[in-house]
This record gives C-alpha cells, sequence and structure tokens, in this order.
C-alpha cells in the first residue's frame, strides 16, 4: 500500500506540500493537480485514524437541517456538501423533520462522532444540545435561522428588499387586502417577514389586520391548506395572501382550487421560497427567492473560520422578488422582475 511518502516522491514535491494539498492548504493550482494525479495513480489512501489523533481533527463537518421534505433545504444542504467536499472535508447530515428532539439527538451524535465543526438550520426555537455546543466550544454556524440566547454566526438570506418589492407590486396590482400564512408567532425568522411585510404594505396604506395572519404548526402543504381555508372563510376573504414557507403555499393553492376559485382571478398567491417547479405550475407562482446556493457555501466558509481559530461575522444575503403571474397583471405597471 502506498504511503504519503511515495506519493511525494511521484509528484515531485515534498512530503509537506503533500500533506498541505491533502488538508486544502495548497495555494498553487498546479502543485495541486500533481499531488492529486499521483494520489489517484498511487491508490493512496490517507489514514485518516492516526490523522485525527495527531491533528485533533477528522476533516469532518456536521449539518442539521430543520427538514429535508422542504426543497429548500434540500437544495440548502446540497450546497454545502458540495463546498465542503470541493474543501476537502466529509459532510454527515441529519434530518431533525421540524422536531427540536430529533434535532438534538443528531446533535449529541454528531459531537460523539467528533466533528471538527457543526452547521445548524434549527427545528423550532428551543434546544438543550445547542447550549451544549456553544459551551464545549465546538465551532457552530446557525443556518437560515436564528436561535434566542444562541450566540453564534448565522448565514441567511434578508428579505426586507424582496417584502418591500412584494407590496410595491400588490398594491400596484389593486390589491388591498392581503393575508399572510407563517409559522407560530415566537419563530424569530417567521416573526421577522411578517414584521418586514406588514411594514412595507403600511407604506402603500394597505393594512394586515390580525383576522388576516394565519399560522400552523405544520409547516407542509396540510398546514398551508388548513389556514387558507380558514382565510377564505373569512366575511371578508383576501385578495392576495403570502404564505411564508413554499410547501403551505402548494397547500394553499389546493385549497383555491378545491373551491373552485382561480389564481389569480379570485386570489393572488405568493410564496417565499422560490422552488424549480414553481414556473411550471398552473399559474406559475411569483415568489421570493432566496440565494439558496449562496447560503450554503457561505456556511461552509464561516465554519471553516472558527475552525481555524478566526472570528467569523454573520452573513446576510439578499432574496428577491420573481415575478411570474400567479398576481395577475398590473393595470399600468407590472411590479418589478428579476
Amino acid at each position: 500500500m502506498a504511503n504519503i511518502k511515495d506519493v511525494a516522491e511521484r509528484a515531485g514535491v515534498s512530503v509537506a506540500t503533500v500533506s498541505r494539498v491533502l488538508n486544502g492548504r495548497s495555494p498553487v493550482a498546479e502543485t495541486r493537480e500533481r499531488v492529486l494525479a499521483a494520489v489517484h495513480e498511487l491508490g493512496y489512501r490517507p489514514n485518516v485514524v492516526a490523522r485525527s489523533l495527531r491533528t485533533a481533527r477528522t476533516r469532518t463537518l456536521g449539518l442539521v437541517i430543520s427538514d429535508l421534505r422542504n426543497p429548500f433545504f434540500t437544495e440548502l444542504a446540497d450546497a454545502v456538501e458540495q463546498e465542503a467536499r470541493r474543501l476537502g472535508y466529509s459532510l454527515i447530515i441529519g434530518n431533525a423533520g421540524e422536531s427540536p428532539q430529533q434535532q438534538d439527538d443528531y446533535i449529541r451524535t454528531l459531537l460523539d462522532r467528533r466533528i471538527d465543526g457543526l452547521m445548524v438550520s434549527s427545528a423550532g426555537t428551543g434546544s438543550e444540545m445547542l447550549g451544549e455546543v456553544v459551551a464545549s466550544d465546538t465551532p457552530l454556524v446557525l443556518l437560515d435561522r436564528t436561535v434566542p440566547g444562541i450566540a453564534a454566526p448565522c448565514v441567511r438570506a434578508a428579505g426586507g428588499a424582496a417584502l418591500t418589492d412584494l407590496a410595491a407590486h400588490l398594491a400596484a396590482l389593486g390589491r388591498h387586502r392581503p393575508a399572510v400564512i407563517v409559522a407560530p408567532a415566537g419563530t424569530p425568522i417567521g416573526d421577522e417577514r411578517l414584521e418586514l411585510f406588514a411594514t412595507a404594505l403600511a407604506t402603500h396604506g394597505i393594512a394586515l389586520p390580525a383576522e388576516r395572519i394565519g399560522s400552523s404548526p405544520d409547516l407542509g402543504p396540510g398546514g398551508g391548506r388548513r389556514v387558507m381555508r380558514e382565510l377564505l372563510d373569512l366575511p371578508e376573504p383576501p385578495d392576495a395572501v403570502l404564505a411564508t414557507d413554499n410547501l403551505m403555499a402548494l397547500g394553499a393553492l389546493d385549497e383555491v382550487r378545491a373551491r373552485g376559485l382561480r389564481v389569480p382571478d379570485d386570489v393572488a398567491l405568493v410564496a417565499f421560497d422560490d422552488v424549480p417547479w414553481f414556473a411550471h405550475t398552473d399559474p406559475p407562482l411569483t415568489a421570493i427567492a432566496q440565494p439558496t446556493r449562496d447560503l450554503g457555501r457561505a456556511a461552509v466558509h464561516a465554519l471553516l473560520e472558527r475552525i481555524e481559530g478566526r472570528p467569523a461575522d454573520s452573513v446576510l444575503l439578499p432574496a428577491r422578488l420573481v415575478v411570474r403571474r400567479s398576481c395577475g397583471e398590473g393595470p399600468t405597471h407590472p411590479g418589478p422582475s428579476h
């Protein structure tokens, strides 16, 4: 079996250079290519156990995602995995299924595996294990969702500008009775989106009363359909609905169709989080798109800064409004498009 000295000899470099390349630290692309070619030719496999004992690192990262059924989180996890691999790290993924208890079980397991660092897109707002992660000095980065009381950098999208564009778009279309489908109160990201949207609507003289704000602990299609049913049963039902989760938006669309109503003729519909098939629904859904893959890459880089002992700042990347046909055509102003 080939060893690291054999690789160095074949590539014409020092053992130290081979080590730097295998640890993702070679600044010269040509040298990296020569070393990796020698590794491939010789079938060299580093002794991971020995290296982790020597360096106190496993070159393994952990990711706990809130719900892999949601296509936004599926793409996010894929982006994290691709970037981690590119930088020479393996990734272990746990799916919390929107359950804080299941999330904590995965965090505990990952810590037992001696991961070098952890990324968490938190399920809910309560987590005993996240506090233990911080107390243990394990490098931690929050992804997409902040957690009250947890001091760690968070990588997420800033929805303010996109929600401001959406409010202007609905106002231009004459939609003056908007409603929102959100996660239960107390969820930081949901509360933030609701407040930003209400503030943006107010600049156009449009109110968002409490009866037109519906929430469900079920963030899937079933929850969206149940809330949409309640909204459409109001004495004065909404003429536009923003669902702050893409799966809830699909459930809302199902309820509209089940009643024999039409989007956008009877009610406009918008989803927060764009997914590829929204462009192919009938009608195509207007959505607020987050820079999902950029978020995943930024989270990996922030975590590696923490692993290397350097400070890492929180990252806010802008979301954008993608205008399709689910809100209808404007009389004079079609609204922002990207």
